[in-house]
């Protein structure tokens, strides 16, 4: 019998890799991406205090109409670009990008061309 690998677990294993050096501060806090197969969330986290700052995703209702007619990619970018104005109203202008253990490809990457395009910097 062949075993099948399981993509979780190793995207699991990325990510904790990655967290091992990246901690969100109060200058510069973590910009986290979760990925499901039909929605996709982001986060702006003080890992200091542990205090989620500003959150956006394709269950926003602000956006929701804005993603009617879309793909994925273009949603992502939507809720990207809705994180950006959110951190930046909170004054938060850099942060730190964790992509959650994914490769930078697809609508990881379009989340992250959003949110530079709304004004924040990583």
């Amino acid at each position: 019998m062949f075993n099948k690998v399981d993509k979780n677990s190793v995207r699991k294993a990325r990510h904790h890799r990655q967290r091992r050096y990246m901690i969100g501060t109060e200058a510069r806090p973590r910009l986290n991406v979760y990925r499901s197969t039909t929605h996709i969330y982001a986060q702006i986290i003080d890992d200091i205090t542990g205090n989620t700052l500003v959150a956006a995703s394709t269950l926003d209702a602000k956006i929701k109409e804005e993603l009617n007619g879309k793909n994925k990619t273009e949603q992502a970018k939507l809720v990207g670009k809705l994180i950006g104005e959110r951190a930046t109203e909170k004054g938060i202008k850099q942060v730190v990008y964790d992509r959650g253990g994914y490769l930078y490809t697809g609508r990881v990457a379009a989340l992250a061309a959003g949110a530079r395009e709304a004004g924040l910097d990583f």
